[in-house]
């Protein structure tokens, strides 16, 4: 049963941010912001049109020669204030999360956290635009490069990561010198909009940071309108591949991740106590809703029967409330919508003859009822042609798979559609570099279940988990975010003589 709507006059209604202030939504067109746990309505969002996505996109367009021209010593000291201000007003960005998402306190903490590393990489942005110079590459001929902005940006972002996400995208791209235009999930708006007014506060000028909220023609406005030159995007596969397409047809640079199905190999030799506490957080963490959850553990030989029997106890042990409460392991889902469809899951892998050896259905919060809850769910024996396996469930579901051996289970690792985030929990150093060598995914593990990079280095998967050729924030962000531009110079005496010369230059 989905929870009753309120009123639509009781609702206080969300606008856009663009050119620095707050604006008021002009379609008419709506949408509702629930509160996971209570499953009650607690916001009205304003779903932008495409004037006013354009709107915003003119306004970046505006702001963006004037902030391209800012040295990048002052564009790092917005960061630097950026950065403070969000320290400031971490506890308060961490409920806004809490609030709209339904994840643990404890988790939208480490979230805020995880999206301010990549702020203070963004702060370092002067010594990450330094060009190369090369003298004499022919006589009296030196060549240098530089990186300069691409223009108007724009980063259209999920539900599961509401300040993370974001921070991946945006501070990387203005302090290279570039506007932005936001696109938050219309589910958890909030903490989107509450940036947008500490980059003000830092001294970002207006309109070189704009969010406007919204729908499919929000997002379809973005991807082919002409003043934007680049496109972000976090999200399901499906979205991600029409991201791509629609944005590189229409001359944009896209960077589009997509869905995943992370796994988890686990050997005989591992230990099984610390792999199972690796997995409860990896697969039930934020109620599994991330792109980096571990969805599949994969047990080799006889490290099986051994895992679930370390994981079954821990699943009935594991704290189940509203996400502001105390001491609780793990919230709700987002919506209603979306528990059921988790649910539809759980169902198909019973029809396809799985063994379930924890079923989440009917787990119950007391004094919050009418929340989108789902327990811990855990199926055994899944073979690679069920849909839980194939598909991503993005929900509190751990599906174990049985291989004989490392070769085994690297081929069922590397016969995904997927290739996002891949762990191995092993004691063997030569298990482990096999591993790493061999597996087909962007990211990889060693005894570390979430191995989502460090914002110095660059995060992104492989096949189908990501359209595009670099990855997000980093080394690979800076160069995203940044047209390559190369300059062969040479000065000539002012009494010179010089001729036509019809051939190809070659430097001497």
């Amino acid at each position: 049963m989905h929870a009753k709507s309120a009123p639509p006059a009781v609702l206080a209604e969300l606008g856009h941010y663009i050119e620095g202030a707050m604006t008021a939504g002009q379609s008419g067109r709506t949408g509702i912001v629930f509160n996971p746990a209570t499953g009650q309505p607690q916001r009205r969002i304003s779903y932008a049109s495409a004037a006013e996505t354009d709107r915003a996109v003119s306004a970046a367009a505006r702001a963006a020669p004037a902030w391209a021209a800012t040295p990048p010593l002052q564009r790092a000291r917005v960061m630097f204030r950026f950065k403070e201000l969000i320290e400031q007003h971490r506890e308060e960005l961490a409920a806004l999360i809490t609030a709209e998402h339904g994840k643990v306190l404890a988790d939208s903490r480490g979230e805020v956290t995880r999206g301010l590393e990549v702020v203070e990489f963004a702060c370092g942005i002067p010594h990450l635009l330094k060009g190369e110079f090369s003298e004499n590459v022919g006589s009296g001929v030196d060549s240098w490069s530089i990186r300069q902005p691409v223009g108007v940006c724009a980063g259209i972002t999920p539900f599961n990561f509401p300040a993370m996400v974001p921070l991946w995208m945006f501070p990387v791209a203005i302090a290279c010198g570039n506007s932005f235009v936001l696109k938050p999930s219309e589910k958890d708006p909030s903490c989107a909009l509450r940036l947008a007014t500490l980059l003000t506060e830092a001294g970002l000028p207006p309109g070189a940071f704009n969010v406007v909220n919204g729908d499919r023609e929000a997002v379809d406005t973005l991807l082919t309108h002409p003043l934007i030159g680049a496109i972000s995007f976090v999200g399901s596969t499906p979205v991600a591949e029409h991201v791509y397409r629609t944005g590189t047809a229409h001359g944009k640079r896209v960077q589009a991740l997509g869905g995943a199905k992370n796994h988890m190999v686990v050997l005989p030799d591992a230990d099984v106590e610390l792999a199972a506490n690796a997995l409860m957080g990896a697969a039930y963490g934020s109620a599994g809703e991330r792109c980096m959850a571990i969805s599949v553990a994969v047990a080799v030989g006889d490290a099986g029967d051994r895992l679930i029997s370390a994981l079954k106890p821990k699943l009935g042990a594991l704290r189940v409330g509203p996400g502001a409460t105390p001491d609780v392991d793990m919230g709700p889902l987002v919506t209603g919508e979306h528990r059921d469809r988790v649910r539809t899951y759980i169902e198909t892998g019973v029809a396809e003859g799985a063994t379930l050896v924890v079923d989440g259905r009917g787990a119950g919060v007391p004094d919050a009822t009418d929340g989108f809850f789902l327990g811990a769910t855990l199926f055994d024996n899944v073979t690679p042609a069920m849909r839980i396996y194939r598909e991503e469930i993005f929900g509190p579901v751990l599906v174990v798979v049985r291989a004989a051996s490392l070769d085994e289970a690297l081929q069922l690792v590397n016969a995904h559609e997927f290739g996002n985030g891949a762990s191995i929990f092993t004691r063997d150093g030569r298990a482990a570099r096999e591993f790493t060598q061999a597996v087909a995914a962007g990211m990889v593990g060693i005894n570390v279940p979430i191995p989502v990079p460090m914002a110095f280095h660059s995060f992104g998967g492989w096949k189908r988990s990501l359209f595009g050729d670099l990855h997000v924030h980093g080394p690979d962000g800076v160069r995203f975010y940044t047209r390559l531009k190369t300059v062969t110079a040479r000065w000539f005496a002012s009494d010179s003589a010089s001729r036509a010369d019809y051939r190809m230059p070659t430097m001497k």
